[in-house]
């Protein structure tokens, strides 16, 4: 009797083990995201800016995912999920990668699109995981492995002839993150304390002309220009009055924009790349 019942707690056990559901996709909201605490906020800011910045410059997307563990699943299956649903790399040029850290697992992937498998092919990625990430991680230092991992990637996909990327809509380089960015600043920031020095109406109205002004230098469109004055007098006008306020502390997040300032391009991946752990 005793022995039928250990058995069956064994067959419920194993039954609840096998239903373990696996993790979930995070939703793609900056090209790091860490839901371990892993690393600073400084560090995640740092790694954010190289991955824009080689994205403007190269086009391939590149993107660092940390969690705790894949299970029930394998760092592959769970890697070629993330991809699938972010997308990264632009449309039919497929040239994608994504870092994948499962810290509690000690495993870790590099997951590599279709048009980044010449140059960033499995040898490669395996040696960059053997090599340069994982002994950093046997000592601990995880932000120093990333780091020389994502830098060892891009000095790859670097040399890679690549369509160039779209130019941005301002000749002078600035993109739309950007571009929001300094409004957040100007309506918010620079407003209130305009506001508080003429008053509501006339403050708002000084952020709307400098606004105005400063988008039509940029993106070099006097219309463009006189709207995004109109904007950004509404918006500080009423900042403050309906709840508008509250953007100044939850406007952004993580290394991206709320509103989504980063997604991924459409690109596709067949399960190319190199696995490893530490």
């Amino acid at each position: 009797m005793l022995r039928a019942l250990f058995a069956l707690c064994l067959l419920c056990l194993s039954s609840l083990v096998g239903a373990q559901s696996p993790l979930a996709v995070p939703a793609l909201s900056a090209r790091v995201i860490d839901q371990t605490a892993t690393l600073s906020a400084d560090q995640r800011a740092r790694l954010e800016t190289r991955l824009s910045a080689f994205e403007r410059q190269k086009g391939a997307q590149i993107a660092v995912l940390i969690v705790a563990s894949v299970g029930p699943e394998t760092v592959e299956q769970y890697a070629l999920r993330v991809v699938e649903a972010w997308k990264l790399g632009r449309h039919g040029v497929d040239d994608g990668a994504l870092l994948l850290v499962a810290k509690n697992d000690r495993k870790l992937r590099i997951e590599v699109g279709y048009g980044l498998e010449g140059a960033l092919n499995d040898a490669t990625a395996k040696r960059i995981i053997s090599e340069t990430i994982a002994p950093r991680f046997k000592d601990g230092d995880f932000f120093g492995g990333i780091d020389a991992g994502v830098e060892a990637m891009i000095k790859v996909v670097g040399g890679e002839p690549l369509p160039p990327p779209k130019a941005t809509s301002s000749g002078a380089g600035i993109d739309f993150e950007t571009l929001i960015g300094l409004g957040f600043i100007a309506v918010f920031v620079v407003g209130g304390i305009l506001r508080a020095i003429f008053g509501r109406f006339l403050g708002a109205g000084v952020v709307g002309v400098v606004a105005g002004i400063v988008a039509s230098l940029l993106v070099s469109s006097l219309l463009l220009g006189v709207l995004a004055g109109i904007v950004a007098f509404i918006v500080s006008l009423f900042a403050g009055v309906s709840g508008l306020g509250g953007w100044s502390s939850g406007g952004m997040r993580g290394g991206g924009f709320s509103g989504g300032g980063f997604s991924g391009g459409g690109g596709s991946f067949g399960g190319g790349g190199a696995s490893g752990g530490w």
